[in-house]
């Protein structure tokens, strides 16, 4: 069953297009994650929907009903912001239950609701404690039991962990994964961390420049990214990208001469391409240490000693920057060249418009 649809949206600040015709549908039940880079119109996607934002085209329809003229109190969602917003001077309880207090529900309604919450949330035993006495993560529970109380058909979720540490972070995103398990809820999740997406999300909606990219599960984006944004923006460290120039073009393969001289022999579906100029992907961690299927020779200019991994960073012809990622402490130094080596199955190659060739 659908819980949301956008359909065509569009919003402008004055003469700044910020989101250009946005089309998507969100399955009740989806944990989905908005990403891109900074000013890519995510967030005011987000506050579009929450009705923080007016919409200058387009439809939002939420479990059936057009809401673009509601108010954010009436289309049934909850929002949890960057930062907490927590009122220092009310207890754990009374910030949790002050939703319900503004709605004047029943005062048993309150105290059953903001229980059940805290309990999900494992804030019962802190609800007569302030905000000022709570650790990060703990604050960050509280601001979304304030939105659990709603009982909304959908969670919205903004950036909610960038005030977190690293660790704690990870912690939290494995509770908001938890809680998600146990309400079954639609949740719509912005972040610009693409880690952060891969690890939590059911469905990914890469974003760029007020469109949508691509929407997948992320091992859909991952294995078969669509376009060169994409293919750079999902995993960590970014996939490598070599120039070069289809020099043969059959039925069911192609050959892809590199700009450093390299030939590499693809299945692909590109006839008629000879001479068109593409780009290579290959991400490091399909890189291994010694000659491969297809086989480069680098000269690391740094190297990183990880323990679980060794990374190096190398220069190479056509490409603005080379990373290879290794398993544990291979005997690979800064200064002295090495061969590296990938599988054929594993490149990714896009024409020269950035689009993924089959």
């Amino acid at each position: 069953m659908t819980e949301l649809t956008l359909r065509s949206l569009e919003k402008s600040f004055g003469e700044a297009k910020i989101l250009k015709g946005i089309d998507l549908e969100v399955k009740k039940g989806e944990f989905v994650v908005f990403v891109g880079p900074s000013g890519c119109g995510k967030s005011t996607l987000l506050r579009c929907i929450a009705g923080l934002e007016a919409v200058s085209g387009g439809d939002i329809i939420i479990a059936g009903t057009t809401v673009n003229e509601l108010p954010p109190v009436k289309r049934g969602i909850a929002m949890v912001f960057q930062s907490y917003a927590l009122y220092p001077h009310m207890s754990v309880f009374e910030n949790i239950a002050f939703p319900l207090r503004v709605e004047k529900r029943p005062k048993a309604e309150v105290k059953a609701r903001v229980e059940a919450a805290a309990k999900v949330l494992q804030l019962d035993t802190r609800l007569n404690q302030r905000p000022g006495t709570l650790s990060g993560g703990q604050r960050q529970r509280v601001a979304i039991g304030r939105a659990i109380v709603r009982q909304p058909e959908i969670f919205l979720f903004d950036e909610p962990l960038s005030n977190l540490d690293a660790a704690l972070r990870s912690e939290m995103r494995v509770e908001l994964m938890g809680l998600h398990k146990k309400l079954g809820s639609t949740m719509i999740y912005v972040t610009h961390d693409q880690v952060e997406a891969m690890t939590m999300a059911d469905k990914i909606v890469v974003m760029n420049q007020g469109v949508i990219e691509q929407i997948g599960s992320p091992l859909e984006l991952y294995n078969a990214p669509g376009n060169l944004f994409v293919a750079g923006f999902i995993g960590s460290p970014k996939m490598n990208f070599l120039t070069g120039t289809i020099t043969v073009a059959a039925k069911t393969w192609v050959t892809v001469t590199l700009a450093g001289g390299t030939t590499v022999d693809l299945k692909r579906t590109a006839a008629g391409r000879v001479g068109e100029a593409v780009t290579l992907g290959i991400r490091p961690e399909h890189l291994r240490l010694g000659a491969g299927e297809v086989t480069l020779t680098i000269e690391p200019r740094l190297v990183e000693h990880l323990g679980i991994h060794t990374v190096a960073y190398a220069d190479l012809p056509g490409a603005d920057h080379f990373i290879a990622l290794f398993e544990g402490s291979v005997p690979v130094t800064a200064g002295t060249r090495v061969e590296v080596g990938f599988n054929r199955d594993a490149a990714h190659l896009f024409d020269s418009a950035g689009q993924a060739i089959a």
